[in-house]
């Protein structure tokens, strides 16, 4: 069964390069979001399970859809994907709710590694 990825960055270049980075035999239903705004609305009406989230974009960043996740209570995991690496930024992130970090570039086994860690596809990808 196909799982439903949202990938939500203002970058078309990041967006691409987020998912050729998702594991291989991980059967997904890709999606993109420009900005945040447009990443709440597809969640609103559709049923994703995971989220890829850049923090700095136009419109709406990172930071703020998460708390409008939070605020909605929408059942979506977020795993943030920036350049900012920073720990504050890190702290901040998982207090609003997002599960991991992932710093880029995107590294595949990374990707694979938090993806397993949280129990959203087993250990060989295979999910």
């Amino acid at each position: 069964m196909s799982r439903k990825v949202l990938i939500c960055d203002d970058s078309n270049m990041a967006r691409k390069q987020m998912a050729r980075a998702l594991p291989d035999n991980w059967t997904v239903e890709v999606s993109f979001a420009h900005h945040g705004e447009d990443a709440i609305e597809q969640i609103k009406t559709n049923q994703f399970e995971v989220m890829f989230l850049d923090l700095t974009m136009p419109v709406m960043d990172g930071y703020q859809t998460l708390e409008a996740i939070r605020k909605d209570d929408l059942p979506i995991m977020v795993i943030v994907v920036s350049g900012d690496i920073q720990p504050e930024a890190q702290d901040r992130v998982k207090k609003l709710g997002a599960i991991d970090f992932i710093k880029k570039p995107v590294d595949k086994e990374r990707i694979q590694n938090v993806l397993t860690e949280y129990g959203i596809i087993g250990g060989n990808s295979d999910e």
